[in-house]
């Protein structure tokens, strides 16, 4: 969301086929922000908080042609799952979607994504099945981990096109980070011919081709194309579920590198949480979201979407299909837990 223009990009083209390629640009454009954690390159990553049961995340982000919207909900703890919502109303464009995370260590760290997003542009009433790539922490060794995106994904429209992004690692003497090279063709192209391609770095340059006229059409440079600033409501008008205001004293003791006061001030909010589960299970209830409702394991949309890759809904590891309730949105009016807060 942090380039709204990208993300409305989409809308403005009247041509499938290059409506095809910008959905692929901006998912590419998107991929630094997300696994560098919004850090620089040269910086590497750190590991970010762990989301708590309720956690919401609601912001905007404007630059000169667009304002992009986002509604994120932690919708499940054990397993984690945090779904999302994304739009822009003025150009008729939103998108939705759910992931578990599931992190394992084998000599650096895999996190593996449970789920999927979907991309809507209304003036065509044209849907995008959109993939959440896997990613490795490597680098430990050296001080400074870094994200690697490895393996083939899928990007596909209900209007006959797909894109094939396959990811490539660095070796430990040769390769470029963060490499990949993508393909755009028709899905019912048996021989997967390309319309245009994409080469490059998604942290970095990388460059859209048209193979049939032999030239380059377009170069995006992530690091040049920096981000619009975020816009957030003070916290004191935040509700308590949100990351901000939560999570306000940890932040505070760690921009003071205060590593006890940091200790302290996230325990006492794990330990609250731990406290109101304990407690919920006690009394028979069961925790409900506020933006997002949860469906049984069918979804017609991703069944049609995926049909061509047999992309599997694994709606058994994400405890259903977790989608956006409009009317639970028109409702919610703060505070969104009543006496409820994370601490109790």
């Amino acid at each position: 969301m942090e380039r709204p223009s990208t993300f409305v990009a989409p809308a403005a083209e009247a041509d499938p086929q290059k409506r095809a390629l910008l959905v692929l640009k901006w998912f590419l454009s998107a991929l630094k922000q997300q696994y560098y954690v919004g850090r620089d390159v040269k910086d590497g990553i750190k590991k970010p908080l762990n989301a708590f049961l309720g956690e919401v995340f609601l912001a905007s982000w404007s630059d000169d042609s667009a304002t992009t919207k986002v509604i994120s909900e932690q919708v499940s703890h054990h397993p984690p799952i945090t779904a999302c919502y994304v739009w822009n109303d003025e150009h008729g464009i939103r998108a939705e979607g759910y992931s578990r995370q599931e992190t394992t260590f084998s000599g650096y760290v895999n996190i593996k994504q449970t789920g999927h997003a979907i991309l809507h542009i209304d003036k065509y009433d044209e849907d995008y099945l959109l993939p959440l790539p896997d990613v490795k922490a490597k680098g430990f060794l050296t001080g400074t981990p870094y994200p690697e995106i490895s393996g083939s994904y899928h990007i596909i429209s209900s209007t006959g096109f797909t894109s094939e992004i396959k990811f490539s690692e660095s070796g430990v003497f040769s390769g470029a980070r963060n490499s990949f090279d993508a393909t755009l063709y028709r899905t019912d192209d048996e021989s997967r011919n390309p319309i245009y391609t994409v080469g490059g770095q998604w942290s970095g340059k990388f460059v859209f081709h048209d193979p049939k006229k032999g030239v380059d059409i377009d170069t995006y440079d992530v690091q040049a194309a920096r981000p619009a600033p975020i816009n957030l409501p003070d916290i004191a008008d935040q509700d308590f579920f949100e990351s901000r205001k939560a999570w306000k004293d940890v932040i505070e003791a760690l921009k003071k590198g205060d590593m006890q006061a940091t200790i302290n001030a996230k325990s006492k909010l794990e330990n609250a949480q731990r406290a109101l589960r304990r407690k919920e299970a006690a009394e028979g209830t069961r925790w409900e979201p506020v933006f997002f409702s949860k469906r049984k394991g069918e979804h017609s949309l991703f069944n049609k979407l995926s049909a061509s890759q047999g992309i599997p809904l694994n709606a058994d590891k994400t405890k259903g299909v977790w989608r956006f309730d409009r009317e639970k949105a028109r409702k919610a009016t703060q505070p969104y837990h009543g006496m409820v807060t994370p601490f109790g």
